[in-house]
């Protein structure tokens, strides 16, 4: 089933033209990641498909629902966001992760949003930290707890802004692989921003390429190719296959574009 519908997209800050005409689409229990180089607009179209932009034009929907058109409470429900940079708070992670069932919430919590907190922390492997602080605990830690609380909001579409943002190696693919099993075990719908294109083709079903605030290409591994590598970040890279999985691999060598074909271009000049 489709989950997310993103059609002809446009958003500026305000004379300046971030987003032009963006179209995607992504099914339930699949992982999307968003890939260009800085300042492309990346942010700004998880920041649109939340809802926290609104566009110049384009619509959004999540399950059919067009989110510019329902309460905040009920978008909460269908969309969980994870940002890039959040602050700790002196709250334990058991408090931070049942903030999650806001808005299935009445006046207070009730035993089943206890129910849903606990077993989310639990999958995630933080039942024995779910009465430390979240400012003491690691950064591998409280990234998994601002996942466990979007996902204590049972939401269709998960959005995260770049997991694997400041953590070393090992906790990256800790990250990604807890990211991967809930989105296989719940049938979520996700799509995440990132910087690391083979960390992305690892752990991903599909990829958007973004150049100049347009798709470049959309799809699944085979969009990943040299000719798109070049296009998008500028440079020269080989794309192989390695144990059935996608690796990039920039060319030590860039190419120095100084030599003319005769025919009105300028032909690459490799240095290897």
């Amino acid at each position: 089933m489709t989950v997310l519908e993103v059609e002809e997209l446009h958003f500026s800050y305000e004379t300046k033209e971030v987003l032009k005409g963006v179209t995607l689409s992504a099914k339930e229990n699949e992982i999307v990641s968003i890939l260009g180089p800085n300042g492309v607009g990346k942010t700004t179209l998880l920041r649109c498909i939340c809802n926290m932009h609104r566009p110049d034009s384009g619509k959004v929907r999540v399950c059919g629902s067009d989110l510019s058109a329902i309460p905040p409470k009920e978008m909460a429900k269908l969309v969980g966001y994870v940002p890039q940079k959040a602050d700790a708070t002196r709250a334990t992670v058991f408090d931070s992760v049942l903030i999650g069932r806001r808005p299935h919430m009445g006046i207070t919590f009730s035993d089943h949003d206890l129910e849903i907190a606990w077993g989310v922390i639990e999958s995630l492997g933080l039942g024995s930290k779910s009465l430390d602080f979240v400012d003491e605990i690691s950064g591998g830690e409280f990234q998994k707890v601002q996942i466990a609380r979007a996902l204590a909001q049972e939401p269709k579409l998960l959005v995260l802004d770049e997991p694997s943002n400041n953590l070393d190696i090992a906790n990256q693919h800790i990250t990604m692989r807890m990211i991967e099993h809930v989105v296989r075990e719940h049938g979520l719908c996700t799509v995440m921003t990132m910087h690391d294109i083979n960390l992305a083709a690892y752990y991903s079903d599909k990829f958007v390429f973004i150049k100049d605030g347009k798709i470049a290409a959309f799809g699944g591994r085979d969009v990943i190719t040299p000719e798109i590598i070049r296009e998008v970040y500028g440079i020269e890279a080989d794309v192989i296959n390695h144990n059935r999985q996608t690796v990039v691999i920039p060319c030590r060598e860039q190419p120095q574009y100084n030599r003319t074909n005769g025919k009105g271009r300028t032909d690459i000049a490799r240095g290897d």
